[in-house]
């Protein structure tokens, strides 16, 4: 059964469109949603496990005009 997290995501000013159209590009990330609020951007991701998960988001969601992440990882229903 795969790991599911939900990714919030805050960008530089002036680069949310542009990291979130990068990250449409990964095929592990589920969805990406450009919100309001503290965070510009939520994405949903799914790795095999969280060692996975961890390469995954290091080399593909921590890019340039990324300020900081904060990872949820959902535990069940």
């Amino acid at each position: 059964m795969a790991t599911k997290a939900f990714i919030l995501i805050e960008t530089s000013v002036g680069k949310t469109k542009e990291v979130a159209n990068t990250l449409r590009s990964v095929t592990e990330i589920a969805s990406v949603d450009v919100v309001t609020g503290p965070y510009d951007i939520i994405a949903v991701i799914e790795a095999p496990d969280i060692a996975s998960m961890g390469d995954l988001i290091t080399a593909n969601v921590h890019s340039d005009g990324v300020i900081r992440t904060v990872t949820c990882i959902s535990v069940g229903s």
